[in-house]
């Protein structure tokens, strides 16, 4: 500015005093309808520099209050964050307490001066939530909606969390359906998509979404199964209520040679097949099963088939003992069997065998019945004071 000021200095004083000195200064005549000003050359370029001065004299004092009212505006508004940056600090403290009415009138007092006032305005949805609040919930879902503006799917997840803690399941599912175009393997995604189809029976969906969990790790490997096991089960109730047991039988027909083989899934359609009265496929399955792999849940089912065919049971038991042993189950498994068309001393051994190797009630129980079919009362009698002894030893533990 100093150096502006000096140029104008020196361009007057050239202007002023260069004609003055050579005795020629001009003249020059403005004329209007009602005024003539007249003056010399030199005396106009003053007036016009003067004006040039004015004019910058007013532009400067202009910035100047200008700038003043930008810098008190920006006061105001780091005043506003530096505060909604306390109550948003104070907020999670209040959260940690539970205190959800403190929580939510924190975050929206200066929500739209915070740092994320995306993320105040969800955390405020869930604990307008957590009150039962429902109107006020969806305003501030709305509220972040529009403060998110393309960037929805924070939104879109805080909303389908909130139907589902709602039990609003259905709405949440139809949400889910969206977000897995979405963002397909997003872990918040999957596991709000797990609890959706689960609640709603959505159990051929879940399957369809275990790969993707089991990439991104979001569980175990036994809880993937779990859950795998869970949606077949599911799927299992669906056909049998639907259509009976000739569902169920559709059902396990359509379903891949992996799957039938998996003994937990072939343990659930037997007993499934069994509630339908259907013993003759349950005794199939578990049949053809044993002759793959030995495996005890398939030997426990044994007792609660009745195909009327309990020669291939009992046959395909001594097959296993022969293979295995006569393990406690075995024996007991087989004695049962030897009961129902009764051969009483053959089945009278079985236990015997079965109690040699470790004591059980049960087969206490079922020795002490043989032994009456054969006419031995006292043996019979002392099996149940040991059976009983037994059971009150281990009420007593």
């Amino acid at each position: 500015m100093l150096r502006m000021f000096f140029l104008f200095l020196v361009l007057i004083a050239s202007v002023v005093v260069g004609p003055m000195l050579a005795g020629h200064q001009g003249y020059v005549l403005i004329q209007t309808d009602n005024y003539n000003i007249e003056t010399s050359v030199t005396g106009l370029v003053i007036m016009v520099i003067l004006l040039f001065l004015v004019l910058f004299i007013i532009e400067w004092i202009l910035r100047r209050l200008f700038r003043t009212g930008a810098r008190t505006r920006g006061w105001f508004v780091g005043r506003k964050r530096s505060r909604a940056r306390k109550q948003t600090k104070a907020a999670f403290l209040k959260l940690a307490e539970g205190d959800y009415k403190q929580v939510e009138k924190l975050l929206t007092r200066n929500a739209d001066h915070a740092e994320q006032p995306v993320v105040n305005y969800l955390l405020a949805a869930e604990a307008a939530q957590q009150r039962g609040d429902d109107f006020r919930t969806n305003q501030y879902l709305e509220r972040a909606a529009e403060a998110a503006d393309t960037d929805q799917l924070p939104v879109d997840i805080t909303r389908v969390r909130i139907q589902i803690a709602q039990g609003e399941a259905h709405a949440a599912r139809h949400g889910i359906d969206r977000l897995l175009n979405q963002a397909p393997r997003h872990p918040e995604v999957l596991r709000l998509a797990e609890q959706a189809y689960l609640q709603t029976g959505a159990y051929s969906s879940l399957l369809e979404i275990l790969p993707s969990m089991s990439k991104i790790n979001l569980h175990s490997e036994e809880e993937i199964q779990a859950l795998q096991q869970q949606a077949y089960i599911g799927l299992m109730n669906q056909a049998m209520a639907d259509e009976g047991s000739e569902g169920l039988k559709s059902w396990w027909k359509n379903q891949s040679r992996k799957t039938r083989h998996e003994v937990p899934l072939q343990v659930a359609m037997v007993e499934h097949l069994i509630e339908c009265d259907d013993h003759q496929l349950a005794q199939e399955i578990v049949l053809s099963s044993l002759k793959r792999q030995y495996d005890e849940r398939l030997v426990l089912l044994i007792p609660r088939i009745k195909s009327g065919m309990p020669e291939q049971l009992e046959k395909a038991l001594r097959q296993q003992i022969k293979q295995h042993g006569a393990t406690p189950l075995l024996s007991s498994t087989l004695g049962q069997l030897l009961m129902k068309h009764g051969e009483w001393q053959q089945a009278s051994d079985a236990f015997r065998e079965a109690l040699q190797q470790r004591p059980d009630a049960f087969d206490y129980a079922w020795l002490a019945d043989a032994l009456e079919k054969l006419h031995r009362p006292d043996e019979a009698a002392q099996m149940r004071r040991e059976g009983l002894m037994m059971t009150l030893k281990q009420n007593g533990e």
